[in-house]
């Protein structure tokens, strides 16, 4: 069984920064394929980021092509979502999950405010 435990999130001002973490259980983490998505207000959960098993592939939603770095330590079990420049625009619950994503890992999420 795996699950994710994402962490990180907090309030920021417009133009902050904040890194997001995501811990993994299960010894399978390794093979799957990382996604970070987020959920806004009203919104359906997107896709912000992805990262191959072996971390050298990665993706980014245009809207935050730029400004947000996705990254993975194997070792530790963990994915990392480090986010500059934030916007107002991306607030929301943070989660991660496999990419395609599994309906039975997702977790609680962490919330990410960008508010003056």
């Amino acid at each position: 069984q795996v699950q994710f435990v994402e962490s990180g999130g907090g309030l920021v001002q417009p133009g902050g920064s904040l890194r997001l973490s995501c811990a993994a259980s299960g010894t399978i983490f390794r093979f799957y394929a990382m996604g970070w998505y987020r959920q806004a207000p009203g919104k359906q959960r997107e896709l912000v980021a992805k990262v191959g098993s072996g971390g050298g592939s990665t993706y980014y939603a245009d809207s935050v092509k730029g400004r947000f770095t996705i990254s993975r330590d194997n070792g530790k079990r963990a994915v990392y979502l480090q986010m500059n420049s934030l916007k107002p625009d991306d607030t929301a619950v943070y989660y991660c999950n496999t990419h395609p994503e599994q309906r039975d890992y997702w977790g609680q999420g962490t919330q990410v405010t960008v508010s003056s």
